[in-house]
């Protein structure tokens, strides 16, 4: 680089390590050891112009003691031709960064002349080599997700923390969910998918499996305790004497046949009842088995009864009181979760963090759940990375296109300035050997 150019930037407080880039499009530098490097860089210009400086001074040397022996003739050739290569590449290297002694010479400054072009080749090249799916896919799934998930989970303070956080979220997500509408949306859906339900089959097939199972046999005997129960009250038997009298001739009445009646019916009763209960294969069960798995094949066949049930649930679904039931389980609901994320009471905010804790737990044992979960993850996120990586590639372009290039090209400089340099020295070193080897040919040839 050129001292002129060297002198300004060496004013400038180098940091460009870990330089980062602000919304204004500038750098800042401020790692600490950037002072290290552009004093290495600053030592490096000086010892290179230093050596340019000392092969034009050995070639005048040379030149003025040529007349005096033929050999300073190859040290003029090597120095003049070290003098040319440090020059060249001098120029080379300064023509990348900016304008080589300010002159507006053709094709210099060629990172500044060329920033849109390059920011849509990087953001291209980030696109098409470093976002493509099958490299992106291939680093998804050397990623254990589920374990990440599982660990984190079972971090009690994280669970505790995720917990406390999950409360915060829920009164304004609630909220939210009242004033958007969205609560009678998803009320209107909820009846339209219970209004859609078709109940008759779902009974007969309820029923059905009940009757599998041999419950039913449980439930007959609770129906006969209780008729024999109701059967045996006073009030029962009253009231049954009295019909049986009033349906008797008078002159049974006088006998007070009713009575006897009563009795023999009770009696016959409990004994019926007591043989039906000892018995598991008493015929009254195999009747009442037919008859309700015939009852069971009408439920789920005959449009009558599949209209009767309809028609109950429409109207249960239409009664005023399961409308306040649901606003009063909302309202007291919504309530509780308040006083949770207020902090006044922490038994949610406990169960949550317990919850999440056994969650990571769970995830933890399950080896295949924790596939699944990185399987699901990898598609998401390549198919996020996909649809997205076109937007990658123009946000890379833009940003880049919105470097304050002055700034970027000392970020550049401050970092690989220094290798740049040597090329200085190399082409010292290189010109002049080829100078020397150039007139050590030309000498031979004069004395052949």
């Amino acid at each position: 680089m050129t001292a002129v150019g060297a002198s300004r930037y060496d004013q400038l407080p180098f940091n460009a390590q870990n330089s980062a880039m602000t919304t204004s499009g500038t750098f800042s530098f401020d790692t600490p050891g950037d002072a290290a490097r552009a004093a290495e860089l600053r030592r490096v210009k000086a010892l290179a112009t230093s050596v340019l400086a000392a092969t034009l001074a050995l070639f005048v040397t040379a030149k003025i003691l040529l007349p005096h022996h033929p050999a300073f003739g190859f040290v003029a050739a090597f120095a003049e031709a070290a003098t040319i290569g440090g020059l060249a590449d001098w120029y080379a290297v300064v023509a990348l960064f900016r304008r080589p002694l300010g002159l507006p010479i053709p094709h210099t400054a060629i990172i500044q002349s060329n920033q849109h072009r390059i920011a849509d080749k990087l953001g291209e090249f980030i696109e098409v080599h470093f976002l493509e799916a099958a490299p992106v896919e291939a680093k998804l799934r050397q990623i254990d997700f589920g374990s990440f998930i599982a660990d984190w989970l079972r971090d009690r303070k994280r669970s505790a923390d995720l917990a406390r956080f999950t409360l915060r979220l829920l009164p304004e997500a609630l909220s939210a969910t009242e004033t958007s509408g969205l609560m009678n949306f998803i009320t209107r859906r909820i009846m339209t998918q219970l209004l859609s339900i078709d109940l008759a089959p779902l009974a007969a097939g309820t029923l059905r499996a009940f009757v599998a199972e041999g419950r039913h046999q449980g439930l007959l005997d609770d129906i006969l305790r209780a008729v024999h129960d109701a059967l045996i009250e006073p009030e029962t038997t009253t009231a049954i004497r009295a019909k049986i009298r009033g349906e008797l001739p008078t002159l049974l009445k006088l006998y007070r046949a009713d009575k006897f009646l009563v009795k023999k019916i009770v009696a016959s009763a409990t004994v019926f009842f007591e043989e039906v209960r000892a018995d598991p294969k008493h015929p009254f069960r195999g009747e009442f088995d037919r008859s309700l798995l015939s009852f069971v094949d009408r439920l789920g066949s005959e449009p009558a009864y599949a209209d009767r049930i309809d028609g109950l649930k429409r109207d249960l679904l239409a009664r005023p009181e399961l409308g306040d039931l649901a606003r009063n389980v909302w309202s007291n609901a919504r309530s509780f979760i308040e006083r949770s994320a207020s902090g006044e009471s922490q038994v949610l905010q406990h169960h949550l963090a317990r919850m999440f804790v056994a969650a990571g737990e769970a995830l933890a044992a399950d080896a295949e759940l924790r596939a699944e979960i990185n399987l699901g993850l990898v598609a998401v996120l390549r198919s996020f990375i996909a649809d997205q990586k076109s937007g990658v590639s123009s946000f890379i372009s833009d940003q880049v296109k919105g470097w304050d290039m002055g700034q970027l090209l000392q970020l550049i400089e401050i970092n690989i300035g220094r290798d740049l340099q040597y090329i200085r020295f190399n082409g010292s070193l290189i010109g002049g050997l080829a100078g020397l080897s150039l007139y050590t040919i030309e000498f031979l040839l004069r004395w052949l």
